[in-house]
């Protein structure tokens, strides 16, 4: 049974948390009151991913991302934010935070990135000796707009960032995510043009193994039928690119928020954008606003390497 770890210096909010990730799905649910406890817990149980508040007593959030990062690298954390935390949330994804909730939104989106974040962190690496001997690996896709197509296609190109020792585990986490948003977003947004209310119902029941009904229905239909996802992925020792394109009819990219731009994380609808910014180390969109471009540099050489 996954092992959720909930770590909050509020009693209701710790129970508050706890509810919502046991209402829906057979967890075991764990709790601390701080990183300090948090880390001594999993001296004895290391649980399958960790969802922290950032403000604590004694060990904050933020330190106890950089030591799980450090002493448990392949458990991942999520954090809870605030209002005003919003800086402070992107110094933690930066030092390895697997992704982040706004503590107003944990209703609809907490269960959803918990699942996220622990289907990618169970990736295969059943082929990680052979693609270790590769030097470079090139990918082109036509994708069409069926959500279902997403899990597996990250899965393949985390495979083969680990398993050529692009990164380590934390790294390949992020991209995994970063992809994962920029990949539903060129279908759900960029293609079919779903509403945000679509989008998430969607979201829902991808996660859920359900029926994907909106998706299905409007792929079906003028014009959106004939479209396609484009997606290329260059990957090397030292370095990743992907490329992904839509065929819908973009968006206005001079009201993109800026990188790094704390306020971004309380907006649902730049949520995905701010961990595409933060996980990848440079995100470049076409002018006409349905092509992004993701790079990623090997920074985590030794930990790649251990792995």
């Amino acid at each position: 049974m996954p092992i959720v770890l909930v770590v909050d210096d509020s009693e209701v909010d710790r129970r508050l948390v706890g509810g919502l990730l046991a209402r829906d799905i057979d967890w075991l649910v764990e709790f601390a009151s701080n990183g300090r406890e948090a880390l001594e817990l999993m001296q004895t149980t290391e649980p399958d991913v960790i969802v922290t508040d950032l403000m604590m007593p004694d060990m904050d959030g933020m330190e106890l991302v950089t030591q799980v990062a450090v002493q448990h690298p392949n458990v991942p954390v999520i954090l809870v934010t605030g209002q005003g935390s919003e800086d402070i949330a992107v110094e933690a994804l930066s030092r390895g935070a697997a992704s982040y909730v706004p503590k107003d939104q944990l209703a609809d989106k907490l269960l959803e990135t918990v699942e996220q974040v622990m289907a990618l962190e169970k990736a295969d690496r059943h082929y990680n000796r052979l693609i270790g001997c590769l030097t470079r690996a090139e990918y082109q896709f036509e994708l069409d707009n069926d959500p279902a197509l997403v899990p597996p296609l990250v899965d393949l190109l985390q495979q083969m960032l680990m398993g050529m020792q692009c990164c380590g585990t934390t790294t390949r986490m992020h991209a995994g995510v970063a992809l994962e948003e920029a990949l539903l977003n060129a279908m759900l947004h960029g293609n079919l043009e779903l509403t945000p209310e679509e989008v998430q119902e969607t979201r829902a029941h991808l996660r859920q193994g359900a029926d994907l009904a909106a998706a299905a229905e409007r792929r079906l239909q003028e014009p959106y039928c004939h479209r396609k996802v484009f997606v290329q992925a260059k990957i090397t020792p030292s370095q990743a690119e992907f490329k992904i394109r839509d065929e819908g009819s973009g968006f206005d990219v001079s009201q993109l928020p800026a990188r790094g731009d704390p306020q971004t994380l309380q907006h649902a609808s730049g949520r995905g954008l701010v961990l595409m910014q933060n996980f990848m180390d440079d995100v470049v969109f076409n002018e006409q606003g349905n092509e992004v471009v993701m790079r990623l540099e090997c920074h985590e050489p030794s930990e790649a390497a251990s792995v």
